[in-house]
């Protein structure tokens, strides 16, 4: 699968997904193109998907925040008879490479956090209209919802089939929600993961796989009277209309990625990529009448949007490069002062969804498989929110005092309100409070500094950086150290990296990520399931697998 991957969509271009919105109800009807398919060599039947139905996915629960933030409730539900879901589409995951399936995975469980926090973020409660086979992914789907509703049919089922039938697990966090999130009985997990045809009707809600189970006669009609109550007794604010979110523009050469705000350096031959953010350059909004005012070209949510589209493009696109560095440059105060303005209006609607748009994008910068690096250099602007990508990587390196032929202001770093608690990692901790777990004094240090330019020797003091280099010792250090990591095991460093950044609690979110790191790395290497004889190649012949037997 060498084709390029475009995460950008538009309602315009969907194949697979279609929207019908009523005042605070929409409804999200999964209607996917067999002949739609990302890649060539499989049908997308039964409503099943691959990575282009969930970039479609992904879009739309974006533009449900910030273009129809009046839509309290959501309905998923399949336009397709008989059938919800058939989960990730089989063909497609065995003709995939084993990086594209990893990845794939990825992706679709962060789609699935982001609309399963819909509700505590933005007031959007997701309802599972359940009818017909809803199995694997597709009943993953539905488990990110808020509440899930299945007919009673006789037919509709729920089920995660993956261990019988394709000697795997339910990737993108299916076993962690139904005992973490659904709090069912291990035991009777046991049962449902281990069988085929999944659970029905009453059995279904017994065992706590759903919240509620409809006659089949009266199944439309409480789906709908249950949208409207849970519309009724929502908390969120009346918003009469969002904000247009118009396509990113974006240009690729053979060297470079280029956006209005981002900037791409791909070092192929060195296996790394710069990431140079750019500060903003006009000043900030007066109040948030003149933020809305300027839609989707307000600096902090073009540059998230650019930040993140650029992420998501070097993770499927760019796999051998395995050392990310961020960089950024611009005028600090004025960067500041845009934040100032989020922050300090955080009940204003369009305020709320940016926050947590970066708060998502850094949790995206937290789980990618990549070596991550900071150099904080004259002339930088991380600030606040930038700030948290210093302590996001893995290392951080920063300039001390003055370089020859450069006269830009001296490195600084500036914390504010951002990096005490807005934009918590998926362990529930803010990243400073992951950085000190064992020195919670030293967030309180950082934070008596917030607001101050915090120049090489103060920031290295506070721990705040991994190495201060001057003049001398710059070029050399940073280019060891690039080498250096450029020459591990990349299997090695997704491992160590994985387990250093998630210090901490555990979260139902760590461990969907942990696990999907370990599982699906072995598994999905594994000839039990992707060997000519596996599972994964066989399913649909009428022949089992075949296994090695062994456990280890």
């Amino acid at each position: 699968m060498d084709k390029v991957i475009d995460f950008r969509t538009d309602p315009d271009q969907y194949r697979h997904w279609r929207v019908e919105y009523d005042a605070s109800v929409a409804k999200l009807i999964m209607d996917v193109d067999e002949d739609g398919g990302l890649f060539d060599g499989y049908q997308l039947k039964l409503n099943s998907y691959d990575l282009g139905v969930d970039i479609e996915l992904n879009d739309i629960v974006q533009r449900m925040r910030f273009e129809h933030p009046e839509v309290k409730v959501v309905v998923l539900q399949s336009g397709k008879d008989k059938v919800f879901c058939a989960g990730a589409n089989i063909r497609m995951l065995g003709g995939a490479t084993h990086s594209h399936k990893v990845n794939f995975c990825k992706f679709t469980n962060e789609t699935r956090n982001a609309f399963e926090a819909a509700e505590a973020d933005s007031g959007q409660k997701y309802i599972a209209a359940i009818k017909g086979a809803c199995a694997g992914g597709g009943y993953e789907l539905a488990l990110a919802c808020n509440h899930l509703m299945l007919t009673d049919d006789r037919a509709s089922a729920v089920a995660l089939p993956e261990v019988p039938l394709l000697a795997v697990l339910p990737g993108t966090g299916g076993l962690t929600r139904i005992t973490d999130k659904r709090k069912m009985r291990r035991d009777l997990a046991d049962i449902f993961c281990s069988i085929e045809e999944g659970v029905k009707g009453k059995r279904a809600k017994e065992w706590r796989l759903i919240d509620e189970v409809i006659p089949n006669s009266t199944f439309e009609e409480t789906v709908n009277e249950r949208a409207r109550e849970f519309a009724a007794e929502s908390g969120k604010a009346d918003v009469k209309e969002g904000i247009s979110l118009t396509p990113l523009q974006r240009t690729i050469t053979d060297n470079s990625i280029a956006y209005s705000l981002v900037d791409i350096e791909l070092e192929r031959d060195e296996r790394r990529v710069i990431i140079n953010i750019k500060g903003p350059e006009e000043p900030a909004p007066v109040d948030m009448d003149a933020f809305l005012a300027q839609g989707d070209q307000a600096y902090l949510l073009k540059l998230c949007r650019e930040l993140e589209d650029a992420l998501l493009h070097l993770r499927l696109n760019e796999m051998e490069a395995g050392l990310w560095v961020f960089k950024s440059t611009g005028d600090s105060e004025c960067l500041e002062a845009h934040e100032r303005l989020i922050n300090n209006n955080t009940d204003h609607w369009l305020a709320n969804e940016v926050r947590h748009y970066w708060k998502r994008t850094l949790k995206r910068v937290d789980v990618t498989s990549r070596s991550l690096a900071a150099f904080v250099e004259n002339g930088s602007c991380f600030v606040g929110v930038l700030a948290e990508l210093l302590f996001a990587v893995d290392r951080t390196y920063m300039m001390e005092g003055s370089f020859e032929g450069n006269n830009l202001p001296p490195a600084a770093i500036k914390l504010t309100e951002s990096n005490f608690g807005l934009y918590p990692m998926g362990n529930d901790l803010t990243r400073l409070e992951t950085r000190f777990l064992g020195t919670p004094e030293d967030v309180s240090r950082a934070r008596t500094q917030m607001g101050e330019d915090l120049e090489a020797e103060a920031a290295n003091e506070l721990g705040l950086v991994t190495m201060v280099l001057d003049d001398i010792d710059w070029d050399d250090e940073v280019r060891l150290f690039m080498e250096e990591r450029a020459s591990f095991s990349p299997d090695a460093m997704t491992g160590m990296e994985a387990n250093l950044r998630f210090a901490g609690p555990e979260t139902m979110e760590t461990r969907i990520f942990g696990r999907l790191t370990a599982w699906q790395n072995w598994i999905f290497n594994r000839p039990n399931a992707v060997g000519s004889n596996g599972a994964l190649q066989r399913y649909g012949t009428g022949v089992r697998g075949e296994y090695d037997m062994q456990r280890v």
